[in-house]
């Protein structure tokens, strides 16, 4: 290993994250694979990542080496130390779940399996989130004259949840939907003065993507909620949360979405006065 082999997993990731637009295709597909799935990288074979990956064994030694490690499995010692640090991922987990034969064979059952991966989702979520950047992105809500929410298809609930919380905090806010097809027009309203909440899940939405790449071109703070730290929106953050909620077959829930979607909002009427209303202090006021 190298001076500039990350030593670590977190400086791995951020080396994969500031990284992954230089990469070619196939190493970006690796990447995107290591991310979301660490105790597979950590635990096994080079063989079997590589199948599970979709790659040749050869492509997974180009991609250590192009982060300055003499081979693979050097890379994997990262992994390893993060895996023994803490149970399985999220998403082994679920796919544990997912993986058994048949689906439960009552409603019962099924509630059972919904209740067990939506409780590790909230756990993952109260693991993972960062309090610096929860109070960043209170902040800039704070602070901002007018706050535009963004959410297509499966993420519009979440969006719709804000935007129903930010009214009724009485905050200036609008839901950027695209009628009329008017979705650019309404977006290019937003200026530095204002916020973006933007939410996207994979398949991610391209109309999601251009309204964050115009509010970043018009210096506009941007809170993004998204699965993978890798995609566009998320590099183009000023405040990212990475949130993965539960999936049990083929089925994903939005709880873990909707709950740090409440935290936001609320903690954002602490932080403004419960009862301070219109013609308050806070920029946000009407």
């Amino acid at each position: 290993m190298n001076n500039t082999a990350p030593k670590d997993y977190e400086s791995l990731r951020a080396a994969m994250s500031e990284r992954y637009d230089t990469l070619s295709k196939r190493l970006r597909q690796i990447a995107k694979f290591a991310w979301d799935n660490p105790t597979i990288m950590a635990m096994e074979t080079t063989s079997v990542i590589a199948e599970r990956a979709g790659v040749q064994p050869s492509a997974l030694i180009r991609f250590a080496k192009a982060f300055g490690y003499s081979g693979f499995s050097e890379m994997q010692r990262p992994f390893q130390a993060h895996v023994a640090s803490r149970s399985a991922s999220y998403k082994e987990r679920f796919r544990e779940v997912a993986d058994t034969d048949g689906a439960p064979d009552s409603p019962m059952g099924l509630l059972r399996e919904f209740s067990e991966a939506n409780q590790q989702a909230l756990q993952h979520l109260l693991e993972e989130t960062e309090s610096t950047e929860l109070d960043r992105a209170v902040s800039l809500l704070r602070d901002a004259e007018f706050a535009y929410i963004m959410g297509q298809r499966r993420s519009f609930p979440v969006a719709s949840y804000i935007y129903y919380n930010l009214n009724h905090l009485e905050c200036r806010a609008q839901l950027l939907t695209g009628m009329g097809g008017m979705l650019m027009e309404h977006a290019n309203s937003m200026g530095p003065r204002d916020v973006l909440i933007a939410i996207s899940f994979s398949p991610y939405s391209d109309d999601t993507a251009r309204v964050v790449a115009a509010a970043r071109k018009k210096k506009v703070p941007v809170v993004v909620i998204t699965d993978s730290s890798l995609n566009a929106i998320a590099r183009q953050a000023t405040v990212f949360f990475d949130v993965h909620d539960a999936e049990v077959f083929s089925f994903r829930s939005l709880s873990a979405s909707m709950c740090l979607a409440q935290a936001l909002t609320t903690a954002l009427a602490t932080s403004r006065g419960a009862g301070k209303g219109r013609g308050g202090k806070t920029a946000r006021s009407k």
